[in-house]
């Protein structure tokens, strides 16, 4: 069970999450969405309004509702999580959300490709366009593809760990533990239903599944929480094994940084619910088994000491 006063933290977090990313998803809403948003131009490129608030507050809400959190519960800095504890036994935690996240959006590309082979095109047209236009059309698109595919498993990890600690320092950094206490299965469901919950604002504006899908607008967030719970499955893992959130962070990055290689091969208006990325039901299927396979496994979400324990505070003022 689940103290008054740690439920009363966990109510106060989720304020703070949700508070500061949808007040940032409003303000994008009212300067032109995603679609319309004022562009800035910085050095030679250009970047957009809603792109740099989703990057910084948006994203960030979890890890600055952390914070303040335990600064207005008096919490302090116990069960942080941010030790590495990159020791004998936990290094394999890393090495697998270094990896994983790549094979399995393979994976499910792969599937979704071979289900709809209309949407696979083996010559890389857009590709091939885009390589044109960069001045690079005497080289093939397969050597893209390759140097995209090793740059996203080997790097992206690394490049891509401070805008994901904005999310995982929040979801797995605190609201996790807070809700262990009802058990791993229970606590991994209610925090990835929550995390794509938190996503919704940004995903009815059109991003990862556009605005002219089928079923839309509502399919859109209800596949993004099917996405964050089998995703969180795997994030909430390592985070449990390993004690730490980096793990958490590593792997998130991971996933960001391979998630659009799919994109790489198609043709047509696939349905992105369905895929071919991995937030589409199918394109994500390699994250769904994986999920099904660690639900069903005896011990492998089971609360550790160091996640589940309470904090001996008092009650918030």
């Amino acid at each position: 069970m689940i103290s008054a006063a740690e439920r009363r933290r966990i109510v106060i977090f989720l304020v703070f999450a949700f508070g500061i990313s949808w007040a940032t998803g409003l303000v994008i809403y009212l300067t032109g969405g995603l679609e319309n948003s004022p562009i800035y131009l910085i050095g030679n490129g250009q970047i957009s309004l809603a792109l740099i608030l989703m990057a910084t507050f948006y994203m960030f809400g979890p890890a600055l509702a952390n914070i303040l959190t335990r600064l207005v519960t008096k919490e302090g800095k116990q069960n942080l999580l941010l030790a590495p504890n990159f020791d004998r036994s936990r290094w394999l935690y890393y090495l697998a959300v270094w990896v994983l996240p790549g094979v399995l959006t393979i994976l499910g590309m792969t599937l979704f490709y071979l289900l709809f082979s209309n949407n696979y095109d083996s010559d890389l047209t857009l590709l091939r366009e885009q390589m044109h236009l960069a001045g690079a059309g005497d080289m093939s698109p397969w050597v893209i593809v390759t140097i995209q595919t090793v740059q996203a498993i080997l790097i992206a990890p690394l490049l891509n760990a401070l805008p994901t600690f904005g999310e995982e320092f929040g979801w797995r950094g605190y609201l996790l533990p807070k809700l262990m206490p009802l058990g791993g299965r229970t606590a991994i469901l209610l925090s990835g239903l929550i995390w794509g919950v938190w996503h919704w604002p940004i995903i009815l504006m059109g991003y990862n599944y556009g605005t002219e899908y089928f079923g839309a607008p509502f399919l859109g967030p209800l596949a993004m929480v099917w996405f964050t719970v089998v995703v969180g499955a795997l994030l909430s893992w390592v985070t449990i094994k390993s004690k730490s959130v980096w793990p958490a962070v590593i792997g998130h990055g991971a996933l960001n940084g391979i998630a659009g290689l799919s994109l790489l091969f198609i043709q047509g208006e696939p349905s992105t619910i369905l895929g071919p990325t991995p937030v589409g039901l199918i394109g994500g299927a390699g994250f769904t088994i994986l999920a099904v396979i660690l639900f069903l496994h005896p011990i492998a979400l089971e609360p550790k000491p160091e996640i589940a324990q309470p904090v001996p505070h008092a009650e918030v003022d």
